[in-house]
């Protein structure tokens, strides 16, 4: 009974890990691809099928309390902690996202955008934002816990 027992907690774990860190949903530090380094914690979900993100941390030292100054409209000088930045972005293929809206609030620039897990690394996020036919693809690092 007691080899049963183990047995069972064996599979249940094994099968629990393997799906760990297999979905692009969570909490993902952004990593500036010009500098190297961390910028802030990103939580994207899923609401009615489509991914959604917005910022819970700055990391950068002295910009935790950031104002979207560079912006229009309702988000005029509105603090860009608790900003969406990813906006109804719907599943394509296979867990590749796309969607028209990746919003970069130190440039309040919206950019069309493709995301997916790093097929070798799933604790990396590929995020790419489109300007017309240019593109950057910045590597996100997903947070534990």
């Amino acid at each position: 009974m007691k080899l049963n027992n183990v047995l069972l907690l064996l599979i249940l774990f094994l099968f629990g890990s393997m799906g760990y860190g297999q979905s692009v949903f969570g909490k993902w530090k952004t990593i500036d691809d010009r500098t190297g380094k961390p910028k802030a914690i990103i939580d994207i979900y899923e609401k009615d099928g489509l991914m959604y993100g917005h910022v819970v941390e700055i990391l950068e030292k002295g910009k935790e309390n950031s104002l979207c100054t560079k912006c229009d409209g309702d988000q005029k000088d509105k603090p860009v902690v608790g900003m969406t930045i990813i906006d109804a972005a719907k599943e394509k293929e296979n867990g590749v996202y796309k969607g028209d809206t990746l919003f970069d609030p130190e440039q309040a620039m919206t950019f069309r955008c493709k995301i997916w897990l790093n097929p070798d690394n799933p604790d990396e996020l590929k995020v790419r934002g489109y300007l017309a036919f240019i593109y950057r693809t910045q590597t996100w690092l997903r947070v534990e816990g």
